[in-house]
């Protein structure tokens, strides 16, 4: 095909000039490949320093169990919560691609300062050995001003290159096209796999080096790293395709509800070709979609009823309010994911601290306990390319979904590991605290005679949970969001695991509390050989069952996005139809 009209994209991306982009020219997998390599040096560079992060503040800055732990989780929180800022810059003001590249520098610069922070001695309090970091003298104010003043400077950075870096990679993707669409369906399932494999490398190398050659050269490396990424990023810019910031989201849904409250005693009427709406040429020309009024949320419909009066804050056409029901809908599917995303907070917090318990040496070789978190990275890495290459082909044949099952479907499938996940962790926590009492090693603390790889089965199954929770999480609130809120939709997905985070926080000093009143010892101390773990995985099982049942009547509820369930079945039948004409008709047919 000549480069023609045919051959623009059909979706309203754009170069950085704001020109029609030509199909053969940009995006693609060529464009994605970039953005890809990006994530993985990426995430090299945080899970290196949040994987090991809790030894760091146990064995350097000496803090005790729950400080260090909570300290871990609120700045996870705070990581995974920034997006929403990020998502709302790039929406309303700068674009993806310019939000990006601002706050890769204030990532940069976050992890610049933080290298420099455990590089120097005076930045840190004198080495102690003692078991009980309580009789270790603690970091002064200026030296955890510095540590933590990078460390949030980090979280600002990553909430602008977080929501954006992956909705780019997304953009590349034209949905009017039918093979870009289907190229689309398996690229968040490869984009989680190069998250992952960033991640691998960060929990074996990176916390070795860490653990055994020194914390400068540990956090040096990623810092390194995140600066070939944002290099590498900037050489496929000839690339991309990008999307022009359409205005505030949060403006535009503000909107939709000020005018239906402010027409509460307006009635509805029956039929929605009343309602206001712009021509379908005015989203035909920037590439977007004209979304037909449904009855769900229906008091917002209000917002579009024509009273004579035209102000933004009085009418507004029905697309805008059906948006609006998109994003307001998605919250309790939200709600429901944040109990997972605090066990998923557990991995680099108490699942450490057990580590660091138990036997960690083969031969001369002393395992670092946090690269036991590449395990959950290895577990889904296989289980996603199964997933993607054998489960949605065999289970497509009987429900006729091009995805194999539906994204809450598969969610569900996700949260049920959790239940188990706790299940296995606890027992195997029992299973520990016995066999420490048997050496007589509760009241010292000492190490015990067990391998840290009894901690394997917990572990791979939270790798196994996120390759159909994770996954499926942030495929859904990109695929459910409108297309002018798409990375406000994907800061959904990051702010379950912000909240969850923060939940982590308050359920460990809360249950830490709690069971030290009335003079009993509680089940969360310093000296975790001491502490009852096992039954503070128990009340989490219990508190991923009830959330399990929540997350079943939430879904009954949910109406999935139009024209996304009727572009999956266009989707089905235009694959369908190339299956039937075989590979030279299709070649002619694109």
């Amino acid at each position: 095909m000549e480069n023609g009209l045919d051959d623009y994209t059909q979706d309203g991306t754009v170069d950085l000039k704001g020109k029609p982009v030509l199909r053969s020219k940009r995006g693609g997998w060529k464009a994605c490949s970039f953005v890809v390599v990006y994530e993985v040096f990426e995430r090299m560079a945080y899970y290196g320093i949040s994987s090991n992060l809790v030894v760091y503040l146990t064995k350097k800055l000496h803090e005790g169990t729950v400080r260090s732990s909570n300290n871990v989780t609120n700045w996870v929180g705070t990581i995974w919560m920034t997006p929403i800022l990020g998502a709302y810059v790039a929406d309303a003001h700068l674009g993806r691609y310019w939000t990006f590249l601002a706050a890769s520098v204030i990532y940069l610069l976050g992890m610049s300062l933080l290298t420099l922070s455990v590089s120097l001695p005076a930045l840190r309090p004198p080495p102690c050995n003692d078991a009980n970091t309580n009789n270790c003298r603690k970091a002064s104010t200026m030296q955890l001003a510095v540590f933590f003043g990078a460390l949030y400077t980090l979280a600002v950075g990553t909430g602008g290159t977080k929501p954006n870096i992956s909705t780019i990679g997304a953009d590349q993707f034209d949905d009017f096209h039918p093979k870009e669409k289907a190229h689309k369906l398996s690229f968040f399932n490869w984009w989680m796999f190069s998250i992952f494999f960033g991640t691998l490398f960060a929990n074996t190398v990176l916390v070795y080096i860490q653990d055994n050659v020194g914390w400068a050269l540990g956090y040096g490396l990623p810092t390194l790293g995140l600066l070939i990424s944002v290099v590498i990023f900037l050489a496929g810019t000839p690339l991309y395709r990008h999307r022009l910031p359409t205005g505030s989201p949060f403006t535009r849904m503000a909107k939709v509800i000020v005018a239906a409250l402010r027409k509460t005693k307006v009635s509805v009427p029956n039929d929605p070709k009343e309602l206001y709406e712009l021509d379908l040429d005015e989203y035909a020309k920037g590439g977007k979609f004209r979304i037909d009024s449904t009855p769900t949320l229906r008091f917002l419909n209000k917002a579009a009823v024509k009273t004579g009066r035209t102000d933004p804050w009085m009418l507004c056409p029905v697309t805008q309010v059906e948006e609006t029901k998109q994003m307001l809908r998605m919250i309790p599917i939200l709600i429901a994911t944040v109990v997972p995303s605090t066990m998923i907070a557990q991995i680099n917090t108490l699942f450490v601290k057990q580590g660091t318990t138990l036997d960690r040496q083969i031969g001369n070789f002393k395992i670092p306990a946090a690269s036991l978190g590449g395990f959950v990275t290895l577990s889904m890495l296989v289980c996603v390319v199964l997933y993607d290459r054998f489960f949605v082909s065999i289970v497509r044949r009987w429900t006729k979904n091009p995805r194999g099952i539906t994204l809450l479907q598969r969610m569900g499938i996700g949260i049920v590991f959790h239940i188990i996940i706790m299940i296995v962790a606890s027992l195997i926590e029992r299973h520990r605290l016995s066999v420490a009492r048997e050496h007589g090693l509760v009241e010292n603390g000492g190490q015990i005679p067990l391998t840290i790889f009894i901690l394997l089965p917990q572990f791979v199954l939270m790798g196994v949970a996120d390759a159909f929770l994770e996954v499926a999480k942030l495929e859904f609130f990109y695929d459910q969001a409108p297309e002018s809120m798409k990375s406000l939709g994907t800061s959904y997905s990051t702010t379950s695991l912000g909240i969850g985070n923060f939940f982590s926080s308050f359920l460990l000093s809360t249950i830490s509390d709690i069971t030290k009143k009335h003079g009993h010892r509680g089940w969360i101390l310093n000296n975790l050989n001491a502490s009852h773990l096992d039954y503070y995985y128990a009340f989490l099982a219990i508190l991923n069952f009830l959330n399990f049942i929540l997350f079943l009547i939430l879904i009954r509820f949910y109406v999935y996005k139009a024209e996304v369930s009727d572009s999956m079945e266009v989707l089905a039948e235009e694959l369908k139809g190339m299956k039937l004409m075989g590979p030279n008709q299709v070649s002619s047919h694109e």
